[in-house]
């Protein structure tokens, strides 16, 4: 008498098992995608700034071995996308909207030096 109970109880349990794991399942494919969070450059800036560093601030690509097709091109940002680059990332650190100066002063050198327009270094900041 106790064993069609228990079996009664173990399809039941089972059933409802089975109905969450179905929801769960439409829930999960039916969410948004998050956006992956990208990691950031770790530790301080260099006393003279490099263009890896620079690229690394503005967000742009160095010189990089790229394949197409059968041979290897190296490909560079453009000073367009150089300028487009240091557009947005003032736009987000500028002093006048609560960024902080020296902030904006080393993304400045960093496009002068994508750009070959390195200068002195007579910063106020070094």
């Amino acid at each position: 008498m106790a064993t069609p109970f228990l079996a009664g109880l173990a399809v039941a349990a089972a059933a409802l098992a089975g109905r969450y794991g179905i929801q769960a399942w439409q829930a999960f494919k039916t969410r948004q995608p998050k956006p992956r969070l990208r990691k950031f450059y770790e530790g301080g800036f260099q006393p003279t700034m490099t263009k890896r560093e620079a690229a690394l601030i503005l967000g742009v690509r160095v010189m990089e071995n790229i394949k197409k097709g059968w041979a290897y091109v190296r490909e560079s940002a453009t000073a367009e996308q150089i300028k487009e680059a240091h557009r947005r990332v003032m736009i987000a650190n500028h002093p006048d909207g609560g960024g902080s100066h020296y902030l904006a002063y080393k993304i400045n050198e960093a496009k002068d030096v994508m750009l070959g327009k390195t200068k002195g270094s007579g910063s106020a900041f070094s």
